[in-house]
């Protein structure tokens, strides 16, 4: 299947992919860090609005990287995605986590390096099932319009 999506998909992909983790990680990072749900859902809104923008971002950048060498998306390369995703995250959330939680700078990247033990998995996962569903769909679509 095409990997071409446009912009109101790749908005799709991405609210999806966020809510799904903030209906997750508030909760469960609040009740671990003994955080208000209030502070802390702040905190993963303002981490997921960079996540998103990060996410289109690097997602249209990987797809023209896909599209000019032609390689498969098998589980090693969709782990190789997600890790550098994740990498590129750090590098923006690990300040303003370290600022809002008001601890240092290595606090706040080993709560991230925890917080990465959820994500790695979920972001394998979740586009995994999305492109599975995608392809379904347009599948489905394209059989739809050829009859």
């Amino acid at each position: 299947m095409t990997n071409d999506k446009s912009l109101k998909e790749r908005l799709f992909h991405a609210a999806s992919f966020e809510l799904l983790a903030l209906a997750i990680c508030a909760p469960v990072f609040s009740w671990l860090l003994g955080v208000s749900l209030g502070h802390m859902g702040a905190l993963t809104v303002m981490i997921s609005l960079i996540a998103m923008l990060w996410n289109m971002l690097f997602n249209t950048l990987f797809d023209r990287l896909q599209r000019h060498l032609g390689f498969e998306r098998s589980l090693p390369v969709r782990i190789g995605h997600a890790a550098l995703f994740e990498l590129g995250l750090i590098c923006a959330v690990v300040p303003l986590a370290a600022w809002w939680l008001g601890v240092s700078l290595f606090e706040a990247l080993l709560l991230d390096l925890g917080i990465l033990l959820f994500f790695m998995p979920y972001t394998v996962a979740f586009n995994w099932v999305y492109d599975m569903l995608r392809d379904r769909w347009l599948t489905r679509r394209e059989l739809t319009v050829s009859t």
